[in-house]
């Protein structure tokens, strides 16, 4: 059975404690601290832009499964679940290694075990053990998937390891495009899908940030061969979270490319309606989600590819 690229279901975890992590600031420049906020204040703001969120979505027949984050532990960016696991139309559930020791206590057994009353979960597959000889892997984070044609983009950094990725590709039979991407500064950009969102037949990337040219030749024949048009950002635009998007499909079969009112207000008329030739836009907005905790609309939604229960 061929594999979908984008799905009507997705799952969210609404935040008990959001708000700026040290841990996770040292290898991503998104994040910021800067302004006069409280951090109860931050929390709320972020709750409020999370139910906003959810209900335009679930407005726009969308089916989202929301999890409550528990006060306790800690876990300031829970919001963001797509880093620790992902989901696969034949029932597997894959696990992953996070670079910021906070971040793992955001793997939620319970979660799962509650997904499978309306979903097959058959097998699961676990990367984690990996942390202990400090090698990292952060889910759709790292890793960019072309699923109808089995291909795993993914931009090497502390968070995406080579050897993982190896192993990843082998496990799931997927043909790995790695390549390194930076910011302006020359460093490593911290998640793939900051810098590239791919939809049914359309790429978002800032190629400027491939800064190797064979790479980013390797990477643009690769789109060519899957017939995907590339629709090129800069870097001004992936500071505003315009390639961290995803294509999602609602209940009516409309497809729709979510992404933030930051993001959407730093594209051209001109991408707007490249976009909108292939699929039709949704916006969300976070600013605070976006500002704290480093990661836009892609990083909140993990794609539920499970099959579902027959009732």
């Amino acid at each position: 059975m061929e594999e979908k690229q984008i799905t009507n279901n997705v799952i969210m975890v609404r935040p008990a404690n959001f708000g700026f992590n040290e841990e996770t600031a040292s290898n991503n420049s998104f994040q910021s601290n800067e302004g006069d906020l409280s951090p109860k204040e931050i929390s709320d703001k972020a709750k409020r832009e999370f139910d906003g969120f959810v209900d335009k979505l679930r407005k726009h027949q969308i089916n989202v499964t929301v999890f409550e984050d528990t006060p306790k532990p800690y876990t300031p960016d829970a919001v963001f679940p797509n880093n620790w696991f992902s989901t696969h139309h034949d029932g597997l559930v894959i696990s992953y290694p996070m670079y910021a020791p906070i971040r793992r206590l955001e793997r939620r057994p319970d979660l799962l075990k509650k997904l499978e009353e309306s979903f097959i979960i058959d097998r699961d597959y676990t990367f984690e053990h990996y942390e202990e000889d400090d090698l990292f892997l952060e889910g759709t984070g790292s890793l960019i998937l072309d699923r109808p044609n089995k291909i795993v983009y993914a931009a090497l950094s502390p968070r995406t390891d080579i050897s993982l990725l190896d192993k990843w590709s082998i496990l799931m039979d997927y043909r790995k495009v790695n390549f390194t991407a930076v910011d302006r500064q020359d460093q490593q950009i911290y998640h793939t899908n900051v810098m590239m969102a791919l939809g049914i037949d359309f790429v978002i990337i800032c190629l400027d940030s491939i800064s190797n040219e064979e790479e980013k030749k390797v990477v643009i024949k690769s789109f060519n061969n899957t017939n995907k048009t590339i629709i090129d950002i800069t870097y001004d635009q992936m500071e505003s979270f315009a390639g961290n998007m995803l294509q999602l499909q609602s209940n009516n079969g409309d497809n729709y490319l979510i992404m933030s009112t930051t993001a959407y207000n730093s594209l051209t008329e001109t991408q707007i309606k490249v976009i909108e030739s292939k699929t039709k836009i949704l916006t969300g907005d976070i600013p605070t989600i976006e500002k704290y905790g480093g990661g836009g609309v892609r990083c909140m939604i993990a794609e539920n590819f499970l099959p579902q229960k027959k009732k």
